[in-house]
């Protein structure tokens, strides 16, 4: 996703990660790391620790960039999410808890520091994973045991909160990135199969024309300079909430948004 600036932190843990030789191997994924040390990413932190204490939410948002992209405004009209935002979530009481360049790691961090305290959503969503495909390269198992770890942690700390867990996106970064994703949230589906309190939901095919990643879904092309797909546009995902839409209007017992 983004440059992750904290690449410094992830290495030093690295190398405790490996010495001793014997030392059972540290599965940084399903490690909490703090972000803390970044301004923008401690001020957004604070921000939202206030507007989660004001806001009492029913439905929450946790995730990385992806997620965040929610507050964007346009112009252009494909980086204008907020309109999309609060045509599915404007009248149920939604914090975006997304953070630009968030792996399993730091959400887990957020997580155990505030994100799942003192509030009780009736539903929260989560979406992550997408950045430990990128530059960290974190492993099939690695992704799974962190994003397994995230759903645990919410589990205990929002015990009445019931979870949607999205598949990670598709996007066209590396053959090992969209392989990696493929296997990913095919052990999701088959872990989380007949889970009665956690429902997971692949909505990549949302962003596939003809088997193949439909470009124009994707807002990075269209930035300066272009990127490989990766963040859908809003339209992309406008196609996303609606294809969630069924079945977190039904964990909400709410009505079907359109």
């Amino acid at each position: 996703m983004r440059r992750l600036p904290f690449f410094l932190l992830l290495a030093a843990l690295l190398c405790t990660a490996a010495a001793p030789a014997l030392r059972a191997r540290t599965i940084l994924a399903a490690t909490p790391i703090s972000r803390m040390d970044l301004h923008r990413w401690r001020a957004r932190f604070d921000q939202k620790q206030a507007e989660l204490r004001e806001r009492h939410p029913a439905l929450v948002f946790y995730g990385d960039s992806i997620t965040q992209d929610w507050e964007r405004h346009g112009p252009p009209a494909w980086a204008d999410f907020a309109p999309v935002w609060q045509q599915f979530y404007g009248d149920r009481n939604a914090v975006n808890l997304g953070f630009i360049g968030d792996t399993t790691a730091s959400l887990l961090w957020r997580i155990q520091h505030g994100e799942a305290s003192g509030i009780d959503p009736k539903v929260a969503v989560i979406l992550i994973g997408a950045n430990n495909l990128g530059h960290l390269h974190w492993s099939t198992d690695d992704t799974v045991l962190g994003i397994d770890t995230i759903v645990r942690e919410l589990r205990q700390r929002l015990p009445h909160t019931k979870l949607l867990l999205l598949g990670i996106l598709p996007s066209d970064r590396t053959a090992w990135a969209t392989q990696t994703t493929l296997e990913v949230n095919h052990r999701l589906a088959q872990q989380f199969a007949h889970d009665t309190d956690v429902r997971f939901l692949d909505v990549g095919s949302v962003f596939m024309r003809d088997g193949k990643l439909d470009r124009d879904l994707f807002l990075d092309p269209k930035e300066t300079p272009p990127e490989q797909p990766l963040h859908p546009t809003a339209q992309g995902q406008a196609l996303m909430a609606a294809a969630m839409e069924p079945t977190l209007a039904s964990m909400l017992g709410d009505r079907v948004h359109h």
